[in-house]
Formats: structure tokens, C-alpha cells, sequence
């Protein structure tokens, strides 16, 4: 398990009690310090009774937390991406690798570190979104309010082994014919960045004092939502895959209001969602949502986009927003088209790249 934030914490959490054994890595010991002190990862919400989870190791050298495993299982923010992947790379690990989640583009990234160091790429798996809806409240201790239902995986060519690995870990897992489909299948790509940049000034006047996905989504934040979604689905169609809408998809993986979702109220859909009704807002422009999804979802986003040949206008106002918001060159500190290797290349090449025109 390569992270200890609260998705690698619930799945640190979740995966003993379901047969798996499990190390724990992270980069900064100050992190596992909290696990160390209270002999391993206490847990609370859906899925299981509180408890305390107590994996084989906690460690911060990742030669140890490889040493002998079947999977390496990636659960990190898209910013932590090419740290990890340069790791594994400089110990030439063949070890199969799934990454939980890929976010938007995770998977051809991992394939450029590798490709850079001249190292070959181990079997390499994607998931589509979080397996885990959760927050680390308390240092030692995820509370997770939500349980994947449904997400979508898929492997880059030649990584076969790596989806199998991911269902036997994650029976929730559907096979989607390609990582383009999974990186497109990313919903915090469209609910998190309308939403941080139309409630930016609420964000800095009151510190996150609000429910982002219950008080931030007024009818006109939702509107924009719903018009970047179109554009998203657009894309993803002209890669070759037709993907549900976003309160569809959030439905399916358990994120939203079904009834709400059934009869097409992106709002309520939204806002009723169990997982994610309580969940406060960023408390400040420094948040995940605007560190990572800006440059981490919407860089990438939009550079699928260009290749695809489909406008984006709503995608490209965003990214010019946020880089105005951030005071930041999103456009190069992000993953762009050069850092995911496809840079130059049109959608028939692209699609090669992935192995599209079957399913993994």
C-alpha cells in the first residue's frame, strides 16, 4: 500500500479484513507516526465496526514495503504520481501495479517515468475513481463515509495480470476497454473544479465554514457543472467510448441520490448524495481540490481534448480561471500532453497507445 492518507488508510483498513495482507508505505515518517503509536490504522464509518487495522509493516523504505508482494497498490493524490513512479522505477520493480485511483491520465503518466528511466513498465491497472469515499479527521484514525458500489478499471497493453490483481482486490471493479474510458470516468474532473472556482471567494472569506456538496452547489454552480459534463462526454465519445453523465455515473458508484439521479436532478443528485452529503468544504486555495484536480484533471482534461479534436470552451474558460485564481502556469506546472508521452500524437495514434479496439 504506497500512501497514508485517507484513501490508503481505509484500504489499509478495509483489504486485512477481507483476506489481504497489507504493508503501508508513505514518504514522510511523520505521517506513520500516528499508526506506529496507536499500533496501526484506526477506522470508523460504513463497511466495517470501528476498529484498529494493524498491517504487516509501516515503513517509509519503499524497498522494504515491495519486498515479496503480489500487487503494489497506489493510493495517492495525482501530485504524489511521478515521485512514486520514479521510486519504483530506480529499484526496477516488475512488481504489477494498480493505481486506486488513475485520476485523469495516471496510468500514461506512470508509462512515461518509466519510459524516461528506461526502465520497462511493470502490468499497470487504473481505476476510474477512489474505491473509498474518506477523511482523515484525526492523524491516526480515516473515517470513511462511502464504499465504491461500482468503478471502472482497465490496463494499459500488456497489463492484463495487473486488472486481474485489481478485481481480486476490489470485486467492485468493471473492465472498460481502456485507460482513455477511465481517465474520462474521472467525476471529481467535473464536480470538483466548477465547483472550487464559483465558490472561491466563499472559500477564502470563511475558511471552508460549508458543505461543498450540499451548500455549494446552488443552481448556477451546477449549471456550469453540467455544461463542462457535456464536454467531457463529448470527448470521451470521439476517443470512442459513451460514457454516462455524471449523476449517472456518481449513482453507480454509490456517490449520489438514485431517485434524484433516476429522474436526471444533477443538483439533488449531487447534494443528497449519502457519501458525500456532510463533507466540509476546502478550507483554504491551497485544498487537494485546487492543487491537484487544476492541474491534475483539467491539464490533462484538456489536453485529451486537443488530441481529440472537440472544443472545449467551458474546460478551457475553467483552466484560465483557475490559473488567474492560483496565480499559477497550470498549463505547464500541470500533466500536460509531454509529462503523460503523448504529445504530438493524434487521436489514431493515441488510441494505439492504449490498445483501444478491445477490451483488457
Amino acid at each position: 500500500m504506497l500512501g497514508a492518507g485517507a484513501g490508503g488508510a481505509a484500504a489499509t483498513a478495509d483489504l486485512p479484513r477481507r483476506g489481504h495482507v497489507v504493508r503501508l508505505w508513505a514518504r514522510n515518517e511523520a505521517t506513520l507516526e500516528p499508526f506506529r503509536r496507536s499500533g496501526g490504522v484506526r477506522h470508523e464509518g460504513v463497511g466495517a465496526s470501528p476498529g484498529l487495522a494493524a498491517p504487516e509493516a509501516v515503513t517509509t523504505e519503499l524497498a522494504d514495503a515491495l519486498d515479496g508482494v503480489d500487487a503494489v497498490l497506489v493510493c495517492l493524490p495525482a501530485l504524489a504520481h511521478e515521485g512514486v513512479a520514479s521510486g519504483l522505477a530506480g529499484l526496477g520493480s516488475a512488481t504489477p501495479i494498480v493505481l486506486n485511483p488513475g485520476h485523469t491520465g495516471g496510468a500514461l503518466h506512470f508509462r512515461q517515468v518509466f519510459a524516461a528511466a528506461g526502465v520497462p513498465l511493470p502490468p499497470l491497472a487504473e481505476l476510474s475513481t477512489l474505491s473509498y469515499v474518506a477523511r482523515k479527521h484525526a492523524p491516526d484514525t480515516v473515517t470513511v463515509t462511502g464504499v465504491a458500489e461500482r468503478v471502472w478499471g482497465a490496463a494499459l497493453p500488456g497489463g492484463e495480470e495487473a486488472l486481474t490483481l485489481a478485481r481480486e482486490l476490489y470485486p467492485a471493479v468493471a473492465p472498460a476497454p481502456d485507460v482513455l474510458a477511465c481517465d474520462l470516468a474521472n467525476v471529481n474532473l467535473v464536480l470538483h473544479v466548477p465547483g472550487a472556482i464559483l465558490a472561491a471567494a466563499w472559500v477564502e472569506a470563511t475558511g471552508g465554514a460549508f458543505r461543498f456538496y450540499t451548500d455549494g452547489m446552488t443552481p448556477g454552480v451546477v449549471r456550469v457543472i453540467a455544461a463542462f459534463d457535456a464536454e467531457r462526454l463529448h470527448v470521451a465519445l470521439a476517443l470512442g467510448h459513451e460514457l454516462p453523465p455524471l449523476h449517472e455515473e456518481m449513482a453507480t458508484v454509490g456517490t449520489a441520490d438514485r431517485e434524484a439521479a433516476a429522474r436526471g436532478d444533477l443538483r439533488s443528485a449531487i447534494a443528497a448524495g449519502e457519501a458525500n452529503r456532510t463533507i466540509a468544504a476546502p478550507g483554504s486555495l491551497a485544498h487537494r481540490y485546487y492543487a491537484e484536480d487544476f492541474g491534475y484533471a483539467l491539464v490533462p482534461f484538456v489536453a485529451l481534448a486537443e488530441i481529440a479534436g472537440v472544443r472545449t470552451p467551458v474546460a478551457t474558460a475553467l483552466l484560465t480561471l483557475g490559473e488567474t485564481l492560483l496565480g499559477r502556469d497550470l498549463r505547464a506546472e500541470g500533466l500536460t500532453a509531454a509529462r503523460m508521452g503523448i504529445a504530438g500524437c493524434d487521436r489514431r495514434r493515441l488510441l494505439e497507445l492504449v490498445g483501444a479496439g478491445g477490451a483488457v
